[in-house]
């Protein structure tokens, strides 16, 4: 039965995922931009935590769901701006995981353990919400750094290594190790820049 219901809510997260506007490229095909995203996601839990019980499973696949329902320019520019928008991200993902998981059946206990995960809550305190930063920070080396340098040529070698620095810090050792060991693809044209940020 709990696999029945696993796979039952991760078929529902594919199938509103799929519905995403926004496409993004990858293997000469064309794929929902949050679509994408989430098998990514999924595939780098296997490749660093292939014992993840399926609560987490469901939690690193839907971190992102339906993120352009909430786009950044519905809030104020500026750092307090963004900090709304991601905070209201964050319960955003975890209450729409929520529903999904109440369609298949979860219990409130189950709910409260995504939940948390996916809105991040207690990094470095809660093993969960440490797990899915870690897998959001390894997925976006591997598949979005490289993108994302590309749209910003203003940014200066000092700014990225502060930002490269900042996503390292939220990391555990264990995601060091994992990317220290080479277990990710990272973006050759950044790998100076990489190795100066993390020394």
């Amino acid at each position: 039965m709990s696999q029945q219901i696993f796979e039952q809510v991760i078929s529902l997260i594919d199938a509103v995922n799929g519905e995403d506007p926004n496409r993004e490229s990858a293997e000469n095909k064309e794929w929902p931009k949050e679509y994408l995203y989430s098998q990514r996601m999924s595939e780098m839990l296997a490749r660093f935590k292939p014992d993840a019980d399926d609560l987490l499973k469901i939690a690193v696949h839907g971190q992102h769901i339906q993120r352009w329902k909430s786009p950044r320019s519905d809030y104020p520019t500026g750092k307090q701006g963004y900090h709304q928008w991601r905070t209201n991200l964050y319960t955003f993902h975890a209450e729409s995981v929520a529903s999904l998981m109440v369609q298949a059946g979860y219990d409130d206990t189950a709910l409260e353990r995504v939940k948390n995960a996916v809105s991040k809550k207690s990094i470095k305190i809660n093993p969960d919400s440490q797990l899915v930063e870690d897998i959001a920070s390894l997925v976006f080396i591997e598949h979005y750094m490289l993108a994302f340098a590309e749209k910003h040529p203003e940014y200066s070698q000092e700014k990225w290594i502060g930002m490269i620095s900042k996503t390292w810090k939220k990391m555990s050792n264990d995601g060091h190790q994992f990317v220290l060991a080479g277990n990710i693809k990272l973006p050759a044209p950044l790998l100076e820049l990489i190795h100066q940020s993390i020394g």
